[in-house]
């Protein structure tokens, strides 16, 4: 009998590692703002319904207590969600996806950071412990042999790589104001969700609209809105585990969607370097796991 929480999460990382996967395979070939729209704006609608389908009894879409501050702090976290998915799509487009992975789903190693600068916490020894084995993920994705510095200036010199650890980055503060946003307002998940969809679209468009070529995208419409589905439920399967269970317990599970899309980018895709970036895989999620118990 699993404990609440755990089933969502286990469905949500099996979905977004096929996610990621499938983008590789089939969507990759697109420019990464136009994706990005595209399935954002599918997303939307798609995930408009679940909302309206799960969406707390008698709960207002904007709480009386919502005030300018939770405003500007929603943005924000809009703001960082749509830099994260833009960067990280473009990462995924510019890598192998068995590579991006692990690195880009560190987000929660990059919170703890952010949580010591602008919090002042006190990372446990569990949390510490996570953190080194965060590197060492970003050292063994990297390493290719040669002096010991090697892979981390392969990371620092290598586009993916940048990008990938951007996103992380970037959604580590998303998840930090999301966090504050919940705990602090009436809002509930749904409306941030929906709020989050609405913002990727929205900054993605503008840069769409310049690189679309509309004879490319259009064969292409029908599979990416049917993955958007997908991607939907996913969303909203994390959004329900993060409801009923605690961070730590959801978070670690729902990362091992980089195992997923490693497994799947090695086997099927033919990613060279499967076993070292699957251990690379591993170790990030590892790592996940500690700081989320710390």
């Amino acid at each position: 009998m699993f404990q609440p929480g755990v089933l969502p999460s286990l469905l949500a990382a099996l979905i977004f590692g096929v996610y990621l996967f499938v983008y590789k395979r089939s969507f990759a070939d697109l420019p990464s703002p136009v994706y990005v729209a595209t399935v954002e704006l599918a997303g939307l609608a798609w995930y408009t319904v679940v909302a309206a389908v799960t969406w707390p009894a008698g709960a207002p879409l904007v709480p009386p207590t919502f005030d300018a501050g939770d405003a500007l702090l929603l943005l924000g976290i809009c703001a960082a969600i749509a830099a994260a998915n833009l960067v990280s799509i473009h990462a995924f487009k510019l890598g192998d996806v068995s590579y991006v992975a692990p690195l880009n789903k560190l987000a929660p190693a990059f919170v703890l950071p952010i949580e010591v600068a602008v919090l002042a916490a006190a990372p446990t020894a569990f949390q510490t412990a996570g953190l080194a084995l965060a590197v060492v993920a970003i050292y063994v994705a990297n390493y290719e042999g040669g002096g010991l510095a090697t892979p981390f200036r392969r990371a620092a010199g290598y586009a993916p790589a940048r990008l990938a650890l951007l996103g992380a980055v970037l959604f580590a503060l998303s998840d930090v104001g999301f966090r504050a946003l919940l705990s602090g307002t009436d809002l509930t998940p749904q409306a941030v969700a929906l709020a989050s969809f609405a913002a990727v679209a929205i900054a993605a468009l503008p840069l769409a609209l310049r690189r679309v070529e509309w004879h490319r995208l259009r064969p292409a419409v029908p599979g990416i809105a049917a993955l958007a589905a997908f991607f939907a439920v996913a969303v909203h399967l994390k959004t329900i585990a993060f409801d009923v269970a605690a961070a730590s317990v959801v978070s670690p599970i729902v990362n091992t969607q980089a195992v997923v899309a490693v497994v799947l980018g090695g086997l099927l895709l033919g990613e060279r370097g499967l076993p070292r970036r699957l251990g690379a895989a591993v170790l990030a999620v590892s790592g996940v796991a500690l700081i989320a118990a710390g």
